[in-house]
């Protein structure tokens, strides 16, 4: 791969982490609102409208949910304002239609959860509607869609790299420790971290998403 990779931090809960965040270097902060599965890093549509509406130029907010309803979703960017959004659940091909035709200028990113199991067909039916995928981790046994500081198979998420021709962002146990191999393994367009930068207080750790930062940098 040629280029820069690309950097997403999300679960930001405060607006000090999402702009340090920026300022070390990241190209974009995501925040999550409308929760279906166990996760401590929702906030509220107000705080999330604030973080983004804060951040610098050229540093894409964005909006990850767990919700489903096209309608409900919309709303909820209407409140947030993101310029990304991240459906991090189970929604159908359907309503991504849906918002895509209802929001035409909105980024829309598709959450996969890798496994074994999974069948190329049922992604590749999302790939007209939607800008792009974030390949990710689950955890059957506590319900967590995403955040796990779990990771998964890196060459299952290269095939996909190669075949579904749209840009990719790689999450899932992700540290500044593996970054640069899993950089190197996969090829993505970006990379999202969420547990492996925070602190013992369950906020983002500034040393540790400078390293990150740079680790992903090569």
């Amino acid at each position: 791969m040629t280029g820069k990779v690309r950097v997403k931090i999300c679960g930001i809960r405060r607006l000090a982490d999402g702009l340090l965040a920026a300022r070390l270097g990241a190209d974009a902060i995501g925040v999550l609102v409308g929760q279906a599965h166990p996760s401590g890093d929702f906030v509220t549509p107000e705080a999330a409208a604030t973080i983004l509406g804060s951040l610098p130029p050229f540093v894409s907010g964005v909006l990850v949910s767990h919700w489903q309803d096209p309608l409900a979703l919309q709303e909820l960017v209407g409140l947030v304002r993101p310029a990304v959004l991240q459906l991090h659940s189970e929604i159908s091909t359907q309503n991504v239609r849906k918002l895509r035709q209802a929001r035409p200028g909105l980024t829309l990113l598709k959450a996969i959860h890798i496994s074994s199991g999974m069948e190329l067909e049922s992604i590749a039916s999302y790939v007209q509607w939607v800008d792009g995928f974030v390949a990710d981790s689950s955890n059957p046994l506590t319900g967590q869609v995403g955040g796990t500081g779990l990771t998964h198979d890196w060459a299952l998420t290269a095939e996909l790299v190669a075949q579904l021709g749209k840009p990719l962002l790689l999450a899932g146990g992700l540290t500044p420790l593996n970054v640069g191999a899993a950089i190197a393994r996969v090829q993505p367009y970006g990379v999202d971290v969420n547990s492996g930068v925070k602190g013992a207080d369950g906020f983002k750790d500034g040393a540790l998403l400078e390293q990150f930062i740079q680790a992903a940098a090569g």
